[in-house]
């Protein structure tokens, strides 16, 4: 990295009893470029001062609040290079639009916003502002999805004909929302979370992936929504038919009642010579199958893949890289970016790195696959 000084982190969320936040944090801070200096951890003035003790934040930059975080931050000559946003999705887009309109970047958990219009609207304060925007899509971080990426880049498979793409959990099978397990708790709000349950909790990642790693678009879309678990206020289950852009057919399927399953996005994509499969609960392969030929299987860093899975490894192969490394790449990414958008270079973030454009089509998505719910029929995307 150019500058000899670390990249100043400031989150707002993952304070007591958050999952993703501190999962943000030790990613960010993984490669020794970003160090987290600041935080309004939680909507509780004595809990975000709790999180900032228990991170080694000083106290002084423990915030009360994003509002506050962001107006202090903004006048310090050390203040923080950008934001990371990792609170329940309904307040996603004020608090990119209070670091955006303050002239800092940002960096957010998916979904980008709670509805497909404030995600209009968040890209619109991107363009106005010129700064950057980063968006935490996981499973686009690991190494055997950038392979499989280039893979279809690359024609490996012939064209693309089918695709099939997974996210199954199985922790909401009960309605624990009710005995105050606060992770199911805002998701099961709409109030907190916007329109969609599941669709919005993981099913935006299965789309992103569908559309990641094929490089194609979903042009249509004909979804069914159930709400298995009786009293939930959003959805928990879902299926859906798409129709991509080349022509090509496929489904995609979340659910966060599959009884049993821990965490589960996998995919499957066939061409006309070959097809890929990949699973999250086994990140380090990925499995090639041939019309004609022997099934061979890919192993993360080993010298016979591409440079952009190569890129991102960072340890032998045989030495397993999962959630946490896949989370660090985006963040790797986004620094390298970051240094390069304040040296004034042309293309400062690549293409692999999830931005706006990956959060307006993750919001479109839900918006289809609720439109589609209701009127029982294919859409246009």
């Amino acid at each position: 990295m150019a500058e000899s000084r670390k990249l100043r982190m400031g989150m707002v969320g993952g304070g007591p009893g958050a999952f993703i936040g501190p999962v943000h944090r030790l990613a960010a801070e993984m490669d020794g470029k970003i160090q987290m200096v600041a935080g309004a951890f939680s909507q509780s003035p004595e809990r975000s001062r709790e999180a900032g003790v228990r991170f080694g934040i000083d106290p002084a930059r423990a915030y009360a609040s994003y509002q506050e975080m962001i107006a202090s931050e903004s006048k310090r000559s050390d203040g923080i290079d950008f934001v990371v946003i990792t609170t329940p999705n309904h307040l996603h887009l004020p608090i990119a639009l209070a670091a955006l309109d303050a002239g800092i970047p940002v960096m957010s958990d998916k979904p980008a916003t709670a509805t497909y219009p404030e995600a209009l609207s968040l890209q619109a304060a991107v363009a106005k502002s010129g700064l950057p925007y980063g968006l935490t899509h996981t499973y686009a971080g690991y190494a055997m999805v950038r392979e499989a990426r280039s893979m279809c880049a690359a024609g490996k498979l012939g064209k693309i004909r089918k695709v099939a793409v997974e996210y199954l959990q199985g922790w909401l099978s009960k309605p624990i929302e009710a005995t105050g397990h606060k992770q199911a708790a805002w998701r099961s709000d709409p109030a907190q979370s916007g329109l969609g349950g599941a669709i919005g909790d993981i099913g935006t990642h299965a789309f992103h992936l569908l559309e990641y790693i094929t490089g194609l678009q979903v042009t249509a879309i004909n979804a069914t929504l159930r709400t298995v678990v009786e009293g939930r206020r959003l959805d928990d289950d879902c299926n859906a038919f798409v129709r991509m852009s080349n022509g090509a057919t496929g489904t995609l399927a979340c659910s966060q009642v599959a009884t049993g399953e821990l965490n589960d996005p996998n995919i499957r994509i066939y061409g006309e010579t070959g097809s890929l499969h990949w699973r999250q609960m086994d990140p380090n392969r990925l499995i090639l199958k041939s019309l004609d030929g022997p099934e061979q299987i890919y192993h993360a860093a080993t010298n016979y893949l591409g440079k952009d899975a190569l890129a991102v490894v960072r340890t032998p192969a045989g030495h397993p890289e999962g959630y946490l490394e896949a989370f660090a790449v985006l963040y790797n990414e986004f620094a390298d970016g970051l240094v390069a958008w304040k040296q004034g270079k042309a293309d400062a973030f690549p293409a692999t790195l999830p931005g706006i454009e990956a959060g307006v089509r993750g919001m479109r998505f839900i918006d289809r696959v609720i439109q589609s719910n209701r009127d029982e029929s294919w859409i246009a995307f």
